[in-house]
């Protein structure tokens, strides 16, 4: 099977191709992610642009939105027919996008970065807040400009956050299925888990082994490549006993392209995609937009000529079934994962033992890079039958939750670490002096100082998990279906509309 995959007539198609485009795609989502996200959590957290608040909020919500949904967008927006199937909208208003609009390279670019924008916000919008105003200070005093402040002092300050943000978005696409299928299979543009994916499809299961392992590897090599740049956490540490000072940069006369900036990136990345998919749940015919053609029967209808529904969706038992289960199947998972991985991060950035440290750092990162129909596969193996003491688990909330947890400690603790190495020891030494207990420190000094993490810590895991697919796809039951799975179900009944309300939903959680 190496040898097949790896240098065969076929290697090309099965391997190295997928691979040369993976590390493209990779490339461009990080380079534009760290760019245009890197300003923007500048501008809502250091700068005195209006309305910053909420901005620092909205601008979060293409996260909550799963990444196959802006392809589906796109594809309602930009498909053509010269491939055949439906002509999307642009085209029906007399306008025909060419095929590297329409699908390809640069349409999976561009979902991604603006799906993984906020990463960059979080991570380095939350070190951007902690650091403190008065080393800008000091090196202004002593004659450096603007972009020596930013290249010398703010920058390499920021280096946990940013690698984190790196490495998460480097794990994130490698994985990523949803869009490069929808985006790329219409051109033939493979990438490693559409290779996978496909060698699955085609019962090809010893090429599949060899690909998923390519992706571990290429995992592996970015978290080897995190710890050696993030050995000495000392040089990070921009959280001490001492007073900060938080200082907001006036924008004068930037003031208003910088609004404009922030609100175009909101319309493009929230606005533009909702409202696609609120006028295709309107619509019975896509594409038309006649007064006549618009419908509420997808929403509240009833004796609808479906077969997998008869109601609309708001309407429906197994709609509410499937938001419960999601609603407190994630939130117990994710509460979970952030407590742990806050945790994580005080044992990696405090203990004397520097292979606790690095063993802790990879292993709750490391399922971040498997697939997640290949981790969930191993937990349904692991689960299905009754082992030692443990009960057969499968069909039940309790794997499910156990999932979770695993699969999104990487979110929890790469923001537990990257937090925790700003946070100085004199804070828990003063504690400590005072007769304070490790408990204590940890409920009354830590978690206070980190709430910003923690909250983080959780938020993350709680997006990943509503909008998560992959996962339940293999371990939900119909008595554990969620709003993604409910949502699959759908569309595999071509009951296009009513899954589009369904993703609409989702996002409003």
């Amino acid at each position: 099977y190496l040898l097949r995959t790896l240098n065969s007539p076929v290697a090309d198609t099965m391997f190295w191709q997928p691979l040369w485009h993976t590390l493209r795609v990779a490339s461009g989502v990080i380079l534009l992610s760290l760019t245009l996200g890197g300003f923007l959590a500048w501008l809502v957290t250091r700068s005195n642009l209006r309305g910053r608040a909420w901005f620092a909020t909205a601008l979060i919500v293409p996260y909550m939105l799963p990444a196959w949904t802006f392809a589906m967008a796109w594809t309602t927006l930009f498909r053509n027919r010269s491939i055949g199937g439906q002509q999307g909208w642009l085209e029906a208003m007399g306008m025909s996008p060419p095929d590297w609009l329409a699908y390809g390279e640069l349409p999976i670019i561009l979902i991604l970065t603006l799906n993984y924008i906020p990463f960059v916000i979080l991570l380095f919008g939350n070190a951007l807040r902690r650091f403190d105003a008065q080393l800008e200070d000091s090196a202004r005093i002593l004659g450096a400009n603007s972009l020596t402040v930013v290249w010398r002092i703010l920058l390499p300050l920021m280096l946990p956050s940013l690698l984190s943000a790196c490495v998460l978005i480097f794990a994130k696409v490698l994985g990523e299925f949803g869009v490069s299928y929808l985006l790329g299979l219409p051109v033939n543009y493979t990438v490693l888990s559409t290779s996978l994916f496909r060698s699955i499809e085609l019962r090809q299961t010893g090429v599949a082994a060899v690909v998923a392992c390519a992706i571990m590897l290429l995992g592996v090599v970015s978290l080897l490549l995190d710890a050696t740049l993030l050995k000495e956490a000392r040089k990070f540490v921009t959280v001490s006993g001492k007073g900060g000072l938080l200082r907001q940069q006036d924008l004068g006369r930037w003031q208003w392209p910088a609004l404009g900036l922030v609100s175009g990136v909101f319309i493009v990345s929230v606005l533009l995609p909702l409202c696609v998919l609120l006028l295709s749940t309107l619509m019975r015919v896509p594409g038309d937009f006649s007064v006549a053609n618009f419908t509420l029967d997808f929403w509240i209808g009833d004796h609808l000529d479906s077969v997998a529904e008869t109601s609309g969706v708001l309407l429906s038992p197994n709609l509410w079934r499937a938001a419960w289960n999601t609603l407190w199947i994630v939130g117990v998972a994710s509460v979970s994962a952030g407590v742990l991985g806050l945790l994580v991060g005080y044992v990696v950035v405090r203990t004397p033992f520097g292979w606790l440290a690095l063993l802790l750092r990879q292993v709750t990162f490391f399922p971040y890079l498997v697939p997640g129909i290949a981790f969930a596969a191993a937990y349904l193996s692991l689960f299905a039958e009754p082992r030692g003491p443990l009960p057969a688990l499968y069909g039940t909330v309790t794997l499910l939750i156990l999932a979770l947890i695993a699969d999104e400690m990487p979110y929890a603790s790469r923001a537990g670490i990257s937090s925790m190495m700003q946070l100085g020891k004199e804070p828990e030494e003063a504690a400590q002096m005072a007769g304070a207990g490790w408990w204590r420190r940890l409920l009354c000094i830590v978690m206070p100082i980190q709430k910003g993490a923690l909250v983080t810590g959780i938020l993350l895991p709680f997006i990943s998990g509503i909008n998560g697919l992959s996962l339940f796809v293999m371990l939900a039951v119909p008595s554990t279906d969620v709003l993604t799975t409910y949502a699959l179900r759908l569309i595999d009944y071509n009951y296009l509309q009513a899954a589009n309300a369904v993703v609409l939903l989702v996002c409003l959680l």
